[in-house]
């Protein structure tokens, strides 16, 4: 047995020199398994945590766990089983908030592993329920409107539930499909086929590429994405192995986008969960100035555990798609065949693209606006408007009190 103790005192300043610090260590041929345990004063600090090994990559837990396992056959949560090759590998501590005054941070790497890992429960289909696509959104023919979620987490990153869990609680708020985004990590994306079939739910690959400087999901079963990088190289990386990037929540207090980009993505997180503590906010309108023309907007509950009081879905992303398999509908969302409402509920108001003409479902009395500004009140269960009259996209619904009740590109 092997046991290396790493102590740290790490603080403010540590943290503006070098956000990511790397502890290397030696793994011999054999090895059947390695574990790493983190401790430090959380009420004063919060630090990161992940590993990588020769080979690249192994997982990345952020703050959410103080110990690790990763092994041939068993990882813990966000991190990726297989055969631990010699060589040198290395814990990765991301220093995401210390105080001025440095604190005691030890990291202790063992090998063999001395805690086992306990398996993923047992996946419980939920019960069927009617699913909001069965509310059927006026649509060309041969497509359907699909309800979602681009954003969510389990307990392979800081999540409460495990994959089984979060899929049914999907499932109980009636989403044809849900995009898994654990932070810096695809540990998940193995697992998600067969979750999604005893569920009857599409489940997303995604990852959420995270930085203290901002946050970014990919989509797609393209492999990891090196947070690590510049965005820019994000952005030609997931565009080149076939995915789709989008800017999460990019003006949501200190979760807001700082990082500069030489060419912005092809999404955007626009409807954000927030929008429910400030249900009236007009500034993300005005970042659609500054995007590229023809951008994808996309929607995200960004779960973690029930105590917020919201489900997978709140707001829902609709897709309008060939049908729900992963493929079409990552095709349709890059295609910007999207659409947000604000609930799944089958009478929630709801925007949606008509061919080039705009129809407005279940709002009578809401206020149809523009991203120019221009607003007008709609009369009526259905209230389609032609292209010439629609105003520039993209649109929105709101409440004659200004709250955000759907929107459309």
């Amino acid at each position: 047995m092997t046991r290396i103790v790493h102590d740290l005192r790490l603080g403010l300043e540590d943290r503006l020199e070098q956000e990511l610090r790397t502890l290397p260590f030696e793994v011999q041929g054999g090895d059947p398994s390695l574990e790493v345990t983190l401790e430090y004063d959380r009420t004063a600090a919060v630090v990161d945590l992940g590993c990588s090994g020769p080979d690249g990559w192994r997982g990345w837990s952020g703050g959410a766990r103080d110990r690790v396992v990763v092994g041939a056959d068993a990882a813990t949560p966000g991190y990726l089983p297989g055969p631990l090759e010699p060589g040198e590998w290395s814990v990765q501590l991301g220093l995401y908030r210390l105080p001025v005054e440095p604190v005691p941070v030890r990291v202790t790497v063992e090998t063999p592993a001395t805690s086992p890992v306990p398996p993923e429960p047992e996946v419980v289909p939920a019960p069927s329920t009617p699913r909001a696509s069965d509310r059927r959104l006026p649509a060309p023919e041969g497509l359907t409107w699909f309800a979602g979620d681009f954003h969510a987490h389990s307990t392979h990153s800081d999540g409460e539930q495990s994959l089984g869990e979060l899929a049914g609680l999907a499932v109980r708020n009636g989403l044809d499909f849900l995009a898994v985004t654990e932070h810096n990590t695809v540990s998940h994306h193995p697992l998600l086929p067969g979750i999604g079939a005893a569920h009857d739910l599409t489940l997303l690959p995604g990852q959420e590429v995270t930085t203290p400087r901002g946050h970014a999901n990919a989509f797609g079963d393209i492999g990891w994405v090196d947070f690590r990088e510049p965005p820019d190289r994000w952005v030609r990386d997931v565009a080149a192995r076939g995915g789709l990037l989008s800017i999460n929540h990019p003006l949501q207090g200190e979760w807001a986008w700082q990082h500069p980009l030489t060419e912005p993505p092809d999404a955007l997180e626009l409807a954000h969960v927030s929008w429910f503590a400030h249900p009236t906010a007009t500034a993300p309108w005005a970042l659609l100035a500054r995007w590229r023309p023809g951008v994808t907007l996309l929607g995200g509950s960004d779960y973690h555990n029930p105590s917020h009081g919201y489900l997978p879905g709140t707001p829902a992303t609709w897709v309008l798609a060939e049908d729900r398999s992963v493929e079409a509908l990552l095709d349709a969302a890059r295609a910007g065949r999207t659409a947000v409402t604000r609930l799944t509920a089958p009478d929630a108001p709801a925007l949606v693209r008509l061919g080039e003409d705009l129809a407005a479902l279940d709002a009578d009395g809401a206020v149809l606006g523009d991203v120019e500004g221009r607003a007008r009140l709609l009369h009526g269960d259905r209230v389609v408007l032609p292209a010439h009259r629609a105003g520039t996209g993209p649109y929105r619904l709101e409440t004659p009190t200004g709250e955000i009740l759907a929107i459309c590109t």
